[in-house]
């Protein structure tokens, strides 16, 4: 059972982050604060629940929320700063929209750069043990999924529609046979030693 807050005295904010591992698209990163003692029976780690929940449950978050905001960082930003920095500066893009300003941050993972001068705690697997972050996951994911559905439909060929811009064979497969996009991360390994074709 996943638990509404990490510590009970400060107005806290989870966050989370989208599309780390793509090759494609920016990445994404959510903020969300929720009441003291919110609870979710579905609400749980983006990655464990199929794309229909994630949406229901969107609603519901961003009706039930205290305050939530999704961010982004993109390919071309991801290929200066490095996907690890990127990742911090969604996460600080989202924080900064909230409608009201967090008091402690919980964060997805085991690393994170501060924000100006809120505590925070790193939180290994978080998005499945705090509600927060399970619901910054959820929203950082289908916002994510949303944009490169929008830009799928420019470069059909990379299925993007379907894999979401993540190192699938097939997307590997089209890269090296007819190039990259505009929308692409220059910096990262398109080759995989386990396809045939190398």
């Amino acid at each position: 059972m996943l638990l509404a807050r990490y510590q009970q005295d400060l107005l806290e904010a989870g966050c989370d982050e989208a599309g780390r591992g793509c090759l494609a698209g920016p990445v994404f990163a959510a903020a969300v604060i929720l009441p003291p003692k919110f609870k979710h029976k579905l609400l749980n780690d983006s990655k464990q629940l199929d794309e229909d929940v994630r949406y229901k449950l969107r609603k519901e978050i961003e009706k039930k929320a205290l305050a939530w905001a999704v961010a982004s960082v993109s390919n071309e930003e991801i290929d200066e700063i490095n996907i690890l920095n990127a990742s911090f500066l969604a996460m600080h893009r989202a924080i900064e929209k909230l409608s009201m300003a967090p008091e402690f941050l919980i964060i997805d993972g085991n690393r994170f750069n501060k924000y100006k001068q809120t505590p925070h705690e790193c939180i290994v697997e978080g998005d499945g043990k705090y509600f927060s972050i399970a619901a910054a996951s959820v929203l950082a994911k289908t916002y994510r999924d949303d944009y490169m559905k929008r830009i799928a439909g420019e470069h059909p060929e990379y299925h993007w529609h379907s894999n979401k811009g993540y190192p699938t064979p097939h997307h590997r497969e089209t890269i090296l046979k007819i190039g990259f996009t505009r929308y692409h991360r220059m910096t990262f390994q398109v080759t995989d030693p386990q396809l045939s074709i190398f």
